[in-house]
């Protein structure tokens, strides 16, 4: 695996630890999985989110013409 050098602003990366650190992660993995998007990387993510949107597209369920409230959503 190829080493790449970019350069922060320490308060941006400062702050770009933390958020990651956050999320359970490093800064590294996060610029690695988007570089690997950018550069046109099909992620598992995109494939489902691809494979959830192709299947609503074809999908025949309909409303019945029935247009839903709140107070029908939220009924207690």
């Amino acid at each position: 695996m190829a080493n790449l050098t970019i350069s922060l602003d320490d308060d941006l990366l400062r702050r770009a630890r933390v958020r990651a650190a956050q999320l359970g992660t490093s800064v590294n993995a996060v610029l690695r999985d988007y570089v690997r998007m950018w550069a046109g990387g099909h992620s598992a993510r995109a494939r489902a989110v691809s494979a959830l949107l192709t299947q609503a597209a074809a999908s025949k369920g309909a409303r019945a013409g029935r247009d839903w409230t709140r107070e029908d959503l939220h009924d207690r």
